[in-house]
């Protein structure tokens, strides 16, 4: 054989081969990813974080493979809830995305045959922290994984002229929805004293400064 002849036909083979590599891969949901919403709005790339627990006012993108009247980008509501089609009410927060993808495909699977179902995070917005009273710039803020409470109020613009600065305290929500004071005494913390008040923030914990 020709070597003018031979190579278009190892190109012909080749192709085929391709194309039965692509009929025959499965087509499998997207991986479960959650994105970090920035303060101007703007999203960093999505990380893969199957450990990652939902929270109150995070964007939930929900699939129904095929279903395409079951699927919806919803926020979950304060109450750490969402409503699905079929099924009503489901508790989000506190879910990791793989375990509430689990909860809406055993729901479905009244309704639809063998549901495929993916849970995106497209925004966190549960991770943030809230300051109030005499600071410069209250409001709510984003929390990392490091932020204490001086951080926060240097975030916030410092303290206002007329704050009580040994007066403010840490309002943290505990899970069964009671509320506990955590002090904060601003000028020991600073000289070095007391260093232990100066704790990390957790979401959802709002500084008081009177």
């Amino acid at each position: 054989m020709r070597l003018t002849t031979y190579i278009p036909t190892v190109i012909a083979t080749f192709g085929l081969c391709l194309g039965s590599l692509a009929q025959s891969t499965p087509a499998f949901p997207a991986a479960t990813s959650m994105s970090v919403s920035s303060l101007d709005g703007a999203n960093t790339s999505p990380v893969t974080t199957p450990d990652y627990q939902i929270g109150a006012d995070d964007i939930l993108a929900i699939n129904v493979w095929k279903e395409p009247d079951l699927c919806r980008t919803i926020p979950v509501r304060p109450d750490g809830k969402i409503t699905m089609p079929l099924i009503g009410d489901l508790q989000a927060s506190g879910r990791t995305p793989q375990k509430l993808q689990q909860e809406i495909q055993q729901g479905l699977q009244a309704y639809v045959s063998v549901p495929e179902v993916t849970v995106t995070v497209q925004e966190v917005r549960s991770l943030k922290f809230n300051i109030v009273g005499q600071i410069m710039k209250p409001g709510s803020y984003p929390l990392s994984e490091s932020t204490t409470v001086l951080d926060a109020i240097a975030q916030a613009g410092g303290l206002g002229i007329y704050a009580k600065s040994n007066a403010i305290y840490v309002l943290r929500l505990r899970p069964d929805g009671s509320s506990v004071q955590l002090p904060f005494h601003y000028k020991q913390v600073l000289k070095g004293s007391n260093l232990s008040q100066n704790i990390k923030l957790q979401p959802r914990d709002t500084i008081v400064v009177p």
